[in-house]
């Protein structure tokens, strides 16, 4: 069933990629649009031409706490609200999300950078998400059993927490916020958002679709800003979970600042994930999907695969891929035939070049340049970097260390299967892993071995579907419960068990120290 949109949601989402004036992107507080009153902004440009689009304000304190207290009031009927009710929204949201997908992906290109096709992608990921959000009453259901004692019974129910909060990352403006609030407020909870002050028009769009499917004032708000926004999020007494992705320095901190406080804190951080290729593996489907994972989304995304082992004769099909890299096209996301659109920024596209320069430096081969590339006319001057790939890497070399976050792979040859496992493991990452074999024993072998939490088995980027929990160990995430699938929906939740003792009309009971099931 698809969402009636109102004429004027309609009229926003249309034009929302037109050519605008530069405008203050607006807090979204009680199910309105609330200009900030803030005097510090943060610059948000088109990365494919270096145009200012918006401003994203750093929302005020008092805006802040308007938010949380609204959140804070809306639970108070929210978490009453009969699951089959809450779910409904979410199959009017889902429905309104597929009928915009158009007009979403190219507000999130502009934003963002990446290719239509790719934008499309983000949303639908986050789509599935939302999808899955429409069963989450099942998930609610909980457990009892009678006659523990003479007439008495215990039931555990699975309640919402109250207010939670989620925190997002610039390289996927749609999938994210998706992660965090269907979930969560399908289960009951209030949701105060903060999108990444560097993409924040897509997140604030999907939160005005889900008001108009029928999410009452206040159980989804949306707040702006950097680190007093992220401090405001860990201290506020009204917020009991924090939902966090990006860098292991803002993880790190969001965890122990919200742990601190008594709050709960999944964090989702870095990366750096490795594909194992053996010699039986069909050579073209290696080369088509190592370039693709590891040059798509200009190489933007926690589960790139930034680093590829060939075992033993394997690495004569280095050479393959750096000829099919050379074959992507750089330019504008929005333009037909584009492969890789730009980094986000331009200190993004110095970063990733200083990183090439330095696997230079240090003695990596460099089989494919891709900083200066060809780009269309009139895009000179947007953050583009184009792929690269290093063969004869090391560990100990920054660009095998560090997680580079742009369109650049890293190759390293190892002897034996054995040599590639052991050089895998030793990464203090564990987001995700890749074997390419037509060995079912060898398969079986890695993902029994493997010590990353998201193995594909001749799947470059294995993602889970959200019937499923994303799974990264390691120093890829902090906290025990996941993001989405059940995992998720018990972050958002806790349980709560009553005992409950009904006897006959006449019972008194003795005077007892001994406690329930003494007897």
């Amino acid at each position: 069933t698809t969402a009636p949109l109102t004429s004027a949601t309609r009229r926003r989402l249309a034009g929302a990629g037109a050519s605008r004036g530069v405008a203050v992107v607006p807090n979204l507080i009680d199910g309105q649009k609330v200009q900030s009153k803030a005097t510090t902004f943060f610059d948000v440009h088109n990365p494919a031409t270096g145009e200012l689009i918006a401003r994203t304000p750093q929302s005020t304190p008092e805006e802040l706490k308007q938010a949380a207290d609204s959140c804070a009031q809306a639970f108070k009927t929210w978490r009453t609200t009969p699951p089959s009710t809450r779910a409904r929204v979410m199959h009017k949201y889902q429905g309104a999300i597929r009928d915009n997908t158009d007009a979403l992906a190219k507000v999130l290109t502009e934003e963002q950078g990446k290719t239509i096709a790719d934008a499309k992608g983000d949303i639908f990921r986050g789509l599935e998400v939302v999808e899955m959000s429409t069963n989450v009453p099942a998930m609610l259901q909980g457990e009892s059993l009678q006659n523990v004692a003479k007439s008495v019974d215990i039931h555990s129910y699975r309640v919402p927490l109250g207010v939670a909060a989620g925190i997002a990352p610039f390289n996927f403006p749609a999938m994210i916020p998706l992660w965090m609030f269907p979930p969560a407020v399908t289960a009951g909870n209030t949701f105060l958002m903060k999108p990444s002050e560097r993409v924040p028009l897509t997140a604030v769009m999907l939160a005005e679709m889900a008001n108009d499917c029928g999410l009452p004032p206040g159980v989804l708000n949306i707040v702006h800003g950097g680190h007093d926004t992220v401090n405001f999020i860990c201290d506020n007494e009204h917020i009991k979970a924090v939902s966090f992705v990006g860098g292991n320095i803002a993880g790190a901190h969001i965890y122990e600042r919200a742990g601190k406080n008594g709050k709960r804190a999944q964090c989702n951080m870095g990366a750096k994930n490795h594909a194992v290729i053996l010699p039986d593996a069909d050579p073209r489907s290696v080369v088509n999907q190592i370039v693709g994972a590891s040059c798509g989304a200009a190489g933007q995304r926690c589960m790139a695969l930034s680093v590829a082992v060939f075992v033993g004769d394997s690495k004569r099909w280095i050479p393959m891929i750096a000829e099919e890299a050379a074959k992507l096209t750089v330019g504008p996301g929005n333009m037909d035939g584009i492969d890789i659109g730009p980094l986000i920024s331009k200190q993004a596209k110095a970063r990733v070049e200083g990183l090439i320069q330095s696997g230079v430096d240090e003695g990596a081969e460099l089989l494919l340049d891709g900083r200066n590339p060809s780009v269309p006319k009139g895009y000179e001057n947007g953050y583009f970097t184009g792929p690269t790939i290093f063969t004869k890497v090391k560990p100990g070399m920054q660009i095998y260390d560090q997680e580079i976050f742009g369109p650049v792979l890293t190759c390293i040859e190892v002897d034996t299967f054995d040599e590639a496992i052991k050089l895998v493991n030793s990464n203090p990452f564990g987001n995700g892993t890749a074997i390419f074999t037509r060995s079912g024993g060898a398969a079986r072998k890695y993902v029994d071995q493997i010590e990353a939490g998201q193995v594909g088995v001749n799947v470059p980027i294995p993602v889970p579907l959200p019937m499923f929990s994303f799974t990264g160990n390691k120093k890829s995430i902090l906290g025990d419960l996941n993001f989405y699938g059940k995992a998720g929906v018990n972050f958002y939740t806790q349980l709560k068990t009553v005992t409950s003792a009904w006897r006959e009309d006449d019972h008194v009971e003795k005077l007892s120290t001994a406690g329930v099931g003494a007897q």
